[in-house]
């Protein structure tokens, strides 16, 4: 059966429109779009018409994710799949797809009550070349989609049968995590394409969805010159530079205006479902990846 291919697009809720933009703009390095009528703030990293749309509310935690599908065969299938297990399913209008210049979606939520969408046809614009304000190689995007996000779920179980099951996402890893103070978890890596994950999850409780974003750029100087611009600049390293265990991305990790994280990156692993097997870890980095308060 059909399934998810990428991470196409991410929406999010911040208080600061502004804050973000120059955040976005001069320190991760995407390149604004446009301000929509209706209040978006559209930011391109690639090809694609754009690959976050910020919303201005008080949330400050991802809006909603948009998943991408091959066509609209693939659509219908997907659809099917997430009824099968119970997931309540609405075909987008015209409007809607106008909105997030896509050809054709539905949406729906996740188990945590994370708005989801999958979709087909998006807005390419090769006419229109991404240019980075700042002087950076560019991002991997293309098959393997805009990056990837950490989750906080409630429930584990149910969240597996929704993104396995609905989706068709496949596991890649765990990693057996501690949070200090006896919290012990097991967070599920989970992959739709060659990029080691393009979701993962963790069950603890937490006042907010969205842990992190990852963005992976194509130059390991990118990552250097990101971090010393970012301590230029006095914005919070939440996670100093470090090589994970699973994916083997060399990153590091700083704060947004909204609270959550974005990881920066470079060198990531990739997997191929005809050699790959699920593996299991038992720290989240080979080296590095301090963070304030936790356990070394």
């Amino acid at each position: 059966m059909s399934a998810i291919t990428s991470l196409g697009y991410l929406g999010l809720g911040v208080k600061d429109l502004g804050a973000w933009e120059n955040f976005a703009t001069e320190i991760l390095g995407l390149q604004s779009a446009a301000s929509t009528d209706d209040g978006r703030l559209l930011l391109r990293m690639d090809e694609y018409a754009y690959r976050l749309a910020l919303h201005r509310d008080d949330s400050d935690d991802v809006a909603y994710a948009g998943w991408e599908v091959a066509d609209a065969a693939g659509l219908r299938e997907v659809a099917e799949r997430l009824r099968a297990i119970g997931v309540e399913v609405t075909q987008g209008g015209a409007e809607q797809a106008k909105l997030r210049s896509v050809t054709e979606l539905i949406s729906f939520k996740d188990p945590s009550g994370v708005a989801c969408e999958a979709f087909y046809g998006p807005s390419i614009q090769f006419e229109r070349p991404f240019h980075s304000p700042r002087a950076i190689s560019g991002f991997v995007t293309g098959q393997q989609g805009l990056g990837h996000i950490v989750m906080a779920v409630g429930d584990m179980e149910k969240s597996l049968r929704f993104y396995l099951d609905g989706l068709g996402f496949r596991v890649s890893d765990t990693i057996d995590m501690n949070f200090g103070r006896g919290m012990q978890v097991t967070m599920v890596f989970m992959h739709c394409n060659p990029r080691h994950h393009t979701l993962a999850l963790v069950p603890v409780p937490a006042p907010k969805h969205l842990h992190h974003i990852m963005m992976q750029v194509r130059s390991i100087d990118d990552v250097g010159s990101t971090m010393y611009l970012v301590q230029d600049r006095k914005i919070e390293i939440a996670s100093t530079l470090g090589r994970h265990t699973n994916d083997h991305m060399l990153s590091f990790y700083l704060r947004t205006p909204s609270g959550f994280e974005i990881e920066y990156g470079w060198g990531g692993r990739e997997v191929d479902d005809a050699t790959w097997h699920l593996q299991k870890h038992h720290a989240p980095s080979i080296w590095g990846h301090r963070r304030p308060g936790m356990e070394r």
